[in-house]
C-alpha cells in the first residue's frame, strides 16, 4: 500500500491539522508515515503546503517529487493549481470551490476567478472533485471545519487508502472533547458531498 497526498492551502485554513490527522489515521493503522510541511511568509493568508507519505513499506523522505502525488487536496483554488504539478498523471483532486484572493490581487483589483481556475485543474486530466466548503461550513454552524469536510471528501474517494472510520478514530483521538462532534459530522458531511461525485 502506498499514498502520497499533498494538502494545499493558505494560512488559517487548517492545512497542518489535516495533514496530523492524516497521518495519525495511517499510523494507527500500522502503516509508515512521513509528514512536512512549507509554510508561507505569513501565518495567515500564506500559501501552506503538507507533503504526507503513506506506505506499508519504509519511507526514504518526507518531500515528494513532481509528479509523483497520488492526491492533491486543494483548500484554496489557486493554491491547488500552484501545485499541481506535484500530482501525477490520472491523479485525483480534491478542491474547496471557494477562493481565498491573495494581497497582492486585492490590492491590484484584479480578477481572482475560482471558477477559471477549477476549469483549468479539470483540463489538466485526472479526477476532480469540487466540494462546496462553504455550504458545509453553514450547515455544521463553523468556519474552522473546512479541514475536516475536505478530508472526508479525500477519503470518500478512496484515494488515501483510508476509511472514513480510521479519519474519524483519529480525529477523536486528537481533537479537544467539546470539538469532536461538530468535526465528525463535518467529515461525514465532505464524504456526502465527494459521494455524490463519484
Amino acid at each position: 500500500m502506498k499514498a502520497n497526498l499533498v494538502i494545499a492551502g493558505v494560512g488559517g485554513q487548517g492545512t497542518v491539522l489535516a495533514a496530523k490527522l492524516v497521518a495519525r489515521a495511517a499510523m494507527d493503522a500500522g502503516l509508515a508515515v512521513r509528514t512536512s510541511e512549507t509554510i508561507g511568509m505569513a501565518q495567515r493568508g500564506g500559501s501552506v503546503v503538507s507533503h504526507v507519505r503513506i506506505a506499508d513499506t519504509p519511507i526514504a523522505s518526507p518531500l515528494m517529487p513532481p509528479g509523483s502525488a497520488d492526491t492533491l487536496l486543494g483548500f484554496e483554488p489557486g493554491e491547488a493549481v500552484r501545485c499541481l504539478s506535484l500530482l501525477r498523471p490520472g491523479g485525483t483532486v480534491v478542491v474547496n470551490a471557494h477562493t481565498v484572493a491573495p494581497v497582492a490581487a486585492a490590492l491590484a483589483e484584479t480578477e481572482y476567478s475560482g471558477p477559471v481556475m477549477i476549469d483549468y485543474l479539470r483540463r489538466c486530466g485526472g479526477r476532480v472533485v469540487v466540494v462546496d466548503g462553504d455550504a458545509i461550513c453553514a450547515e455544521i454552524g463553523s468556519p474552522k471545519v473546512l479541514n475536516v469536510a475536505l478530508i472526508g471528501a479525500a477519503a470518500a474517494t478512496e484515494a488515501l487508502g483510508l476509511t472514513i472510520d480510521q479519519i474519524e478514530t483519529a480525529l477523536r483521538k486528537s481533537l479537544r472533547p467539546k470539538l469532536v462532534d461538530m468535526n465528525v459530522k463535518a467529515l461525514h458531511a465532505g464524504a456526502r458531498a465527494a459521494g455524490g461525485q463519484q
